[in-house]
């Protein structure tokens, strides 16, 4: 009796320790557990609350509906720091996470992404751009453009719109997601023939005087300046710029949008800017109207692109899982639900959101979908076109 009693341990503990070496899963709980990392505190806060917050709201909206899908969410802080963003991610681990909405900018997503590939979480993340996020990891998706087509599209609009005789560029030289616009920007603007006078940057160091930069574009004639940048230097930039009467066309990428809710910022300096971002709060589907209002309502601010990004995030996910017809389920480990995601993504999949209809990947986790322009108006982003 006592070698049989102790057969049956020895199996019992075995199966647990397998169990556990198969990742997070669900148990018993029914729920999905969905984890991301963001900068709630810091310069970046902007970004990394209005995902959060949209996350919440879609989560929230999706379990009132009462399906058998139901969703628990955790945003841990990383500061916009890829070593804290790291230990958040590993906070996610032991949370018991099991999708990954990666990270919110790119420096700390290319750190987080490359630990969800060697841990095997599904992840989309609903901002961090840079090509760096994806590359080699082919669980790793992105909702927002990837930097490479964002500085190929802004060319394009320049071009198509003729808005520039004269187009200065400014950019920040040691991060990815500004470098990674930039060249791609530059490359298609000497192809399509756009006059660049002046090529100038900063890093993260000097990223407090722009006066250098301003006075070159500013002395040869720059009609336009191009800014693949975060909306805090571009902040500075049309301060400093204004206080010396130089006055060009200001033209951004997503990671501008924000910028009419920093602090202390006066927005009648940001008068004019445009930006191409895949979100506009103006527009009259219903899915925008519906999203838009009710995240006013909960967070007394407009959504930006970050928001309507994460939004579609959660929304997506909710989507695939439902569309696996009973294939992707709760008590799924991290790996299998990561496999399963994996091959819903890369295949036909297409998902119609508030930054998009007809949105799809590519197998490198590359999104397609349409940009949009806005101009900066009486405080408010408006449509162009």
């Amino acid at each position: 009796m006592k070698k049989v009693l102790a057969v049956v341990l020895v199996t019992v503990m075995a199966v647990s320790l397998f169990a556990a070496c198969g990742g997070s899963s669900g148990g018993d709980s029914g729920v999905y557990k969905i984890g991301g990392t963001g900068p709630l505190t810091g310069g970046a806060a902007i970004y990394g609350v209005a995902v959060k917050q949209a996350a919440e709201l879609a989560v929230d909206e999706i379990n009132a509906l009462g399906g058998e899908i139901q969703f628990e969410l955790r945003y841990e802080d990383d500061e916009h720091d890829p070593e804290k963003a790291v230990n958040a991610y590993n906070s996610l681990k032991d949370w018991g996470m099991q999708i990954f909405t990666s990270s919110v900018t790119s420096t700390p997503a290319v750190e987080t992404s490359a630990r969800a590939y060697a841990d095997r979480f599904f992840g989309l993340t609903p901002s961090a751009s840079s090509t760096a996020v994806t590359e080699g990891n082919d669980n790793i998706f992105q909702m927002c453009f990837a930097d490479p087509n964002q500085g190929i599209a802004t060319a394009q609009y320049i071009r198509d719109k003729g808005l520039a005789n004269n187009i200065a560029v400014i950019y920040k030289n040691d991060d990815v997601y500004s470098v990674g616009i930039y060249e791609k920007f530059i490359e298609t603007a000497n192809t399509l023939g756009l006059n660049v006078v002046s090529v100038s940057t900063f890093t993260e160091q000097t990223q407090t005087d722009f006066s250098v930069q301003i006075a070159d574009a500013n002395s040869k004639n720059a009609d336009f300046v191009f800014l693949p940048m975060y909306y805090t230097p571009a902040s500075l930039i049309f301060a400093q710029s204004n206080a010396v009467g130089y006055h060009p066309i200001f033209f951004g990428v997503d990671g501008m949008d924000g910028i009419l809710t920093l602090d202390g910022f006066d927005p009648a300096l940001a008068e004019g800017v445009m930006l191409l971002t895949p979100f506009d709060a103006d527009a009259t589907d219903d899915k925008t109207i519906n999203f838009v209002r009710n995240y006013r309502e909960r967070f007394g601010e407009t959504p930006n692109q970050f928001a309507a990004g994460s939004y579609d995030v959660i929304y997506s996910i909710y989507e695939a899982i439902l569309n696996s017809g009973g294939a992707i389920t709760p008590g799924m480990n991290n790996a299998q639900i990561c496999e399963a995601l994996v091959g819903i993504y890369a295949g036909n999949y297409v998902f119609n959101g508030v930054t998009g209809q007809n949105i799809t990947w590519d197998s490198e986790g590359a999104v397609s979908k349409q940009p949009r322009a806005v101009i900066i108006r009486d405080g408010e982003y408006r449509s162009v076109d």
